[in-house]
């Protein structure tokens, strides 16, 4: 425990102060809920006069943080680490694959937590948003998304030999997830052939799954999202440890 407390302390430290991850995982989402709120503050939303436009937008902003550093920041770190040899130092320390991971995994739950608690607390007293839902509900939906989008960059990060394979990687699965998984474009404006193709996106399962759980809307037929999310998360964890590469 003692060697994990440290090693995070130390990572923790490094990535602050390159701000990267501050400002498009914590300080991006915050400025996008803002814009919203001057735009559209209390307005109904179109598809539901019941809710507010940015009630249905709180799944979709804390999407914004979980992509920024699940997809760009974690795989970036982790094959830099292994290009700059920091990784085959490591090898010969008794930090093992799976620490290191987990010590970077959890970085970046920070930084969508503090996103998470950020955006709660500023549409509150701002506009007047608030969970209509269970608590346990949101949580366990933000939780998986979490999950399964951060064990998708742990993967990338696992097995790219260097950071420019790891950067096209991480971009041909960041910006279309951006896009379209309802994230930045509403998911129900889109086409039903294109709604049925970006399903397959663990993170417009995930945006769903929190929207409904905010809204309190009915969460019945949350299943097939649910296992969505545990194959990304177990199938892409599977690899990481396997295929792990210090060099």
């Amino acid at each position: 425990m003692k060697a994990f407390r440290t090693l995070l302390e130390n990572e923790l430290k490094l990535n602050i102060r390159n701000m990267n991850m501050a400002i498009f995982a914590v300080i991006l989402p915050l400025v996008v809920l803002i814009i919203l709120g001057f735009l559209y503050g209390k307005t109904p939303a179109a598809s539901n006069a019941d809710y507010t436009f940015l009630e249905q937008s709180i799944g979709a902003l804390c999407a914004i943080s979980i992509c920024a550093g699940g997809l760009m920041g974690l795989p970036l770190v982790v094959a830099e680490y292994r290009e700059r040899k920091i990784l085959k130092r490591f090898q010969v320390t008794p930090i093992s694959p799976i620490m290191l991971l987990a010590v970077e995994f959890l970085i970046y739950v920070l930084y969508a937590l503090v996103s998470l608690i950020t955006l709660l607390l500023i549409s509150s007293l701002a506009w007047g948003v608030h969970l209509r839902g269970f608590w346990g509900e949101f949580a366990g939906s933000w939780i998986l998304t979490v999950l399964s989008t951060l064990s998708i960059g742990m993967m990338v990060g696992g097995i790219a030999k260097n950071t420019k394979s790891a950067s096209v990687i991480a971009c041909v699965l960041y910006f279309p997830m951006l896009i379209f998984s309802g994230a930045t474009l509403p998911f129900e404006v889109m086409p039903e052939i294109m709604q049925k193709v970006i399903s397959v996106f663990p993170l417009t399962q995930g945006i769903q799954l929190m929207k409904s759980a905010f809204l309190g809307l009915n969460m019945e037929h949350s299943t097939p999202s649910v296992l969505v999310m545990l194959g990304v998360t177990l199938v892409c964890s599977g690899i990481t440890v396997k295929f792990f590469k210090w060099e």
